[in-house]
């Protein structure tokens, strides 16, 4: 599959006359299958009339009626000062959210009350990463679950990278990750029935491109790393 990179480009593509005919939803997945050899998750009428919001692989592109051009960038409605594109990404997430696999996280779930329910892609050797999983006790006590999901910056295959397979490949991953975090020791051994390249793809599809990245339940991500409370002040804001 191949997906165009994610920057604030304008592409214009220009397909074969024979998928120029009238616009549909059809045609335009036709012409979205022949351009990424996928069929799109979701096409749908933009707030721009002529364009089409089109969703592949958790990215957002704009399509002319006829199928004949495409837009890769950000979408803003100038009247109402909103990012329609970051909008309808948080829409896509949620649908994310809903088809995650809860048994292949890692949960240091809220003490008492739970409040709010964030989920974070991160990496053993990202320094912020530490510095938030240091803040892991405060947070619970403050009434916020944490769900950790794998987000290696390095390749396949590196030391940094199996680090994380290493915690996710261990019987107690709660304690791997606590001594992976806190005192930089990973010791467990690989195994090949683990999620970390999933949890790589899923965090591209979603638009993570560093860590710690935080998710929150209503598709709003949060990059970089927040002190508890500050965390907490806006998690209340935007819940």
């Amino acid at each position: 599959m191949k997906i165009f990179p994610g920057s604030l480009l304008l592409l214009a593509l220009t397909l074969p006359a024979m998928l120029l005919a009238q616009p549909s939803a059809e045609q335009i997945e036709k012409a979205m299958i022949q351009v990424f050899e996928t069929k799109p998750d979701f096409i749908a009428a933009s707030p721009v009339a002529g364009l089409y919001e089109v969703r592949i692989a958790g990215q957002i592109f704009y399509v002319t009626a006829d199928g004949s051009h495409l837009l890769n960038g950000e979408l803003f409605s100038i009247k109402d000062r909103i990012n329609l594109t970051e909008k309808s990404r948080g829409e896509s997430r949620l649908d994310f959210i809903k088809s995650l696999d809860e048994k292949e996280m890692i949960h240091y779930p809220a003490k008492g009350e739970e409040k709010h329910v964030i989920t974070v892609f991160t990496d053993i050797d990202c320094g912020y990463c530490r510095r938030l999983h240091r803040g892991m006790k405060e947070m619970n006590e403050l009434g916020i679950t944490v769900r950790y999901m794998a987000f290696s910056r390095s390749a396949p295959g590196s030391a940094s990278y199996n680090k994380l397979v290493g915690v996710w490949c261990s019987k107690d991953r709660n304690d791997a990750m606590d001594k992976a975090k806190l005192q930089g020791e990973v010791s467990n051994p690989l195994c090949e029935n683990n999620p970390v390249a999933k949890h790589m793809e899923i965090g591209q599809g979603l638009g993570v491109r560093g860590t710690p990245a935080i998710l929150l339940q209503n598709g709003v991500l949060l990059p970089g790393y927040l002190p508890p409370q500050q965390l907490l002040e806006e998690l209340d804001k935007r819940s």
